[in-house]
């Protein structure tokens, strides 16, 4: 059983994780704001540039070779825009699959502390309950680790799929 002061030292600890994760989505928050701030204010100087160069075009065939020239760099501002907002996600995503492994290994470890107590306070004749118990709370461990191995191997594909694809977009941009 737990005492009153494990329970105040785990619930304030609870406590210390929400706030330190509600500071880094906040974080989070901001960095996505400066990056959209930043890629506003450069399409709007890029636009107006654009707009004076359109003015200034003297034949249509000028035109269209201007048209083709600004695909390269809006494929490589789309990629690096992209680049960008996976950091931002991927570094706040990443601080919450810590605490929650962290929160998750404790919960893990206070479950298997209150089983083996439970065990050991199991009046006689309850040894098969006590092992059938002890079974299940392995085979969840099992299944729970099995699931994080399959969430981190999904995120290794797409941050591969996502490198591959930003180094490909300023390749296609250049084809055009």
């Amino acid at each position: 059983m737990m005492t009153a002061e494990q329970i105040v030292a785990s619930h304030k600890a609870n406590v210390e994780t929400l706030f330190g994760l509600t500071a880094k989505a906040f974080e989070g928050v901001e960095k996505l704001v400066e990056l959209n701030l930043t890629a506003a204010k450069a399409a709007l100087d890029e636009s107006a540039n654009n707009t004076q160069a359109a003015l200034s075009v003297k034949d249509a065939q000028e035109l269209l070779a201007m048209q083709a020239n600004l695909f390269q760099p809006l494929a490589e501002k789309t990629a690096a825009y992209s680049r960008h907002l996976y950091d931002i996600a991927s570094g706040t995503g990443g601080e919450f699959t810590k605490a929650f492994e962290a929160q998750a290994a404790a919960a893990q470890k206070q479950f298997a502390t209150l089983v083996d107590s439970a065990a050991q306070n199991a009046p006689a004749g309850s040894e098969q309950a006590v092992a059938m118990m002890k079974g299940a709370v392995t085979a969840a461990n099992t299944a729970f680790e099995s699931v994080q191995k399959a969430v981190k191997q999904a995120t290794d594909l797409a941050e591969s799929n996502l490198a591959a694809v930003s180094a490909a977009a300023p390749k296609a941009g250049k084809k055009k």
